[in-house]
């Protein structure tokens, strides 16, 4: 695979390249919107249907047991079909999903809607993070998966907004959010555009689409190739789930696991239960939702400055010293003694936040080889969806027994643990071919850091 690997790496941008982060962009912007409808719809759910707060806690709980499920088969599907068909069947999957929280009638119609729209919103974004990591040159991958972040990002505010705007009308009008998420049904038509992974080809023995796909890349970019693919490419071995816990690829799959573990109760912790605690501290509805609003708007930041630093510093780092500042500016955030506090610490606790989703959306599937890449992704991805089944109820009884500081302590320590972990055992990954990342054998290691 190395022909192919370094001239992929050695390409720049070309128009195919746009049209991926176009693409992508697209189907994040709407997967992040219907990943926070639940959140600006549940003030006005828990007063239009008279349920308690442990009842807002059952369905997000299970909406994380669906990303789980979604996160770890729509990688395996992902290695088994290819990036582009898993990709587009992510899209439909939680977009027709999210259509029909719009028509629930209770709880438990709520929550099983939630859990398989869960599915296709986990598939989808480990499946989009993969494909970034293949397709674009390795010294460029981390800054355009921060910038196709940051353009899907702007989701988060605008659905805010239309929460903000649209919740208020009537009791029943949290419906529409729902029905503002299932929108990215319209992101198909780009996503047919995509081309597969050459890698992906060349690791299931399609050495010849691998090629035209590699040349059609080249073409676009006005190189001419003086080397070729390899007819006689071995072909990747099967994904196991065994393998991603035995030799050189344990250590990558327990500390990656316990940051996604870790970084998903943290983030949710925040971002899923905020409208619903400034409501609960004595806020209205529409100030919970105003507040909450003039937070979100700062989503893109974050992402945004991954586009300056993070092919600058060596990725672990960035999400080490991140995870501090989040800790730091959490507890400042329930400390705060006025509104404007609120917002101000607030926003930063955003921007760092999402700079840190950015990182780790590519640093996780760069940190294994292809034949393991979308399922190792998708496993730790996916772990840190199941753990957080139990997050919102860990945040319920907090609240409940220990008060409102408490949730935000609990939050911080989240994000130390994140640090502490990938500071110590986290793989270096910044500017190195994803073959480079991958090597098991010290010499070869050492051959590859000479050159």
């Amino acid at each position: 695979m190395d022909d192919i690997s370094h001239r992929m790496d050695q390409l720049p941008i070309t128009a195919f390249h746009r049209i991926a982060i176009w693409a992508l962009a697209f189907a994040y912007f709407f997967e992040l919107a219907d990943l926070n409808t639940f959140a600006y719809a549940a003030p006005a759910i828990i007063g239009s249907w008279h349920i308690p707060v442990s009842d807002v806690a059952l369905i997000t709980s299970t909406s994380f047991g669906g990303m789980f499920i979604g996160g770890t088969f729509g990688g395996v599907l992902a290695h088994r079909l290819g990036r582009k068909p898993a990709f587009i069947l992510s899209i439909v999957v939680y977009t027709f999903f999210s259509l029909l929280n719009a028509a629930s009638w209770d709880v438990m119609s709520l929550a099983v809607f939630r859990f398989l729209t869960g599915i296709g919103l986990s598939g989808m974004t480990v499946i989009a993070n993969v494909y970034v990591s293949e397709f674009f040159p390795a010294r460029l991958r981390g800054k355009y998966m921060s910038l196709i972040f940051t353009l899907g990002l702007i989701g988060i505010p605008a659905t805010a907004w239309v929460a903000r705007f649209v919740v208020p009308i009537a009791p029943w009008a949290w419906r529409l959010v729902f029905v503002w998420g299932s929108l990215g049904l319209l992101a198909i038509p780009f996503a047919l555009k995509l081309m597969e992974s050459p890698r992906w080809l060349l690791a299931k023995g399609r050495t010849d689409e691998a090629r035209k796909v590699l040349e059609k890349l080249e073409q676009a970019a006005g190189i001419n190739a003086v080397g070729s693919v390899s007819l006689g490419t071995p072909v990747m071995p099967q994904s196991t789930f065994g393998e991603m816990f035995s030799g050189a690829y344990r250590r990558k799959t327990i500390g990656l696991s316990l940051i996604w573990v870790f970084q998903t109760l943290g983030f949710y912790g925040f971002v899923a239960w905020v409208p619903t605690l400034l409501v609960q501290h004595g806020f209205t509805i529409t100030k919970s939702l105003e507040y909450s609003s003039l937070i979100a708007i700062c989503n893109p930041l974050g992402a945004w400055l991954g586009t300056f630093i993070i092919e600058r510093f060596e990725r672990k780092w960035i999400v080490a010293v991140d995870a501090v500042v989040i800790a730091v500016a959490g507890v400042a955030y329930g400390l705060a003694p006025s509104a404007i506090f609120i917002v101000i610490f607030g926003a930063l606790v955003i921007i760092a936040i999402q700079l840190m989703n950015a990182t780790l959306y590519i640093y996780t599937p760069e940190s294994y080889p292809t034949h393991l890449r979308s399922a190792g992704a998708g496993f730790c991805y996916g772990l840190g969806r199941l753990t957080n089944v139990i997050g919102p109820f860990i945040v319920s009884m907090l609240y409940v027994n220990a008060g409102y500081l408490s949730v935000f302590a609990y939050i911080s320590a989240c994000w130390l643990i994140v640090s502490a972990v990938v500071a110590a055992i986290g793989p270096r990954t910044t500017g190195r071919s994803l073959e480079l990342v991958n090597i098991t054998e010290p010499s070869l290691i050492q051959k590859g850091v000479q050159s």
